[in-house]
């Protein structure tokens, strides 16, 4: 018997699939043809946002091994919208720009938690007992 059901590894797949092609069309675009070249921190970021859609895109192969993947995803969502989103939010510091982020950013927030596998994560990630942090011996 599988440790996750087969809807929850579509779900999975699903999200995966989202992120690669939704962050896709956005990210790669200014990857392959930059429209300026700054060693700052915008690159950067999009050098970082470019590997997570080719990540995701493994996800999709692999969707338990990359779930990792998806807790970062949650969880750099719910720090931004925690930190920076909300009370910018109640301080009417948010423009227009912003708002889309945060609306774009709690998508995240309400939807990854949804297809996470909660009980497959404690089981594996929580209650199973950590590796060893030495060689094992023969």
């Amino acid at each position: 018997m599988s440790e996750v059901s087969v809807l929850r590894l579509y779900l999975l797949r699903a999200m995966y699939l989202l992120i690669a092609v939704g962050m896709g069309l956005t990210i790669w675009p200014l990857i392959i043809s930059p429209p300026d070249m700054a060693a700052d921190s915008g690159t950067v970021v999009r050098a970082f946002l470019g590997a997570l859609t080719l990540l995701c895109a493994w996800g999709i192969r692999y969707p338990l091994r990359m779930l990792p993947l998806l807790i970062f995803e949650l969880l750099w969502k719910v720090i931004w919208v925690v930190a920076f989103g909300v009370p910018l939010w109640l301080s009417d510091g948010l423009d227009a720009s912003g708002q889309e982020t945060l609306f774009a950013t709690m998508m995240g927030v309400v939807l990854v938690p949804l297809v996470l596998p909660w009980g497959y994560m404690y089981r594996n990630y929580f209650k199973a007992p950590g590796e060893a942090w030495t060689k094992a011996k023969p």
